[in-house]
């Protein structure tokens, strides 16, 4: 199991993710260009001391991701999907796709992912931030394809 967030905006989110992927032994694919310096303060205040745990890996492009990407399906997590991310059946090579906090994926990368869930929420409601998106949705993949690390 992977993460992958495409292009980020907000570097407390990527930080977040970083430790999420860092306490949970899965590792984080940061599509670049991001909307900050990747060492800039912020991610690192996020990230606390859970930097040395974490398994990142840099992209320069979308396409240069793509190119470099482990087997496994691609799976968006996007408010658009039909599928709640519940009734999905992950497998434990799958890779969570995170978009943009502003305006998500385009197009090109949305074509190029093999599945989409969402987080089911009430109506009238827009979304969840990326960074519990990511855990409600990561948290199920690791239940089904018993992926959580052991207790230590």
């Amino acid at each position: 199991m992977r993460l992958a967030l495409y292009q980020p905006d907000i570097p407390q989110n990527a930080g977040a993710l970083l430790r999420l992927g860092a306490c949970l032994g899965v590792p984080l694919d940061l599509v670049e260009p991001a909307g900050f310096l990747i060492d800039d303060r912020r991610l690192s205040r996020a990230v606390m001391d859970y930097a040395a745990a974490a398994d990142l890996t840099r992209h320069a492009s979308w396409e240069r991701y793509l190119a470099g990407r482990p087997p496994g399906r691609l799976v968006l997590l996007t408010t658009k999907a039909a599928t709640r991310h519940l009734d999905f059946t992950f497998q434990a090579d799958d890779t969570l796709l995170l978009g943009q906090e502003s305006t998500g994926v385009p197009p090109e990368v949305k074509a190029a992912c093999d599945a989409e869930v969402r987080v089911p929420m009430r109506a009238g409601l827009r979304s969840l931030n990326v960074t519990l998106a990511a855990a409600l949705v990561l948290g199920e993949a690791l239940r089904q394809t018993n992926g959580f690390p052991e207790a230590a």
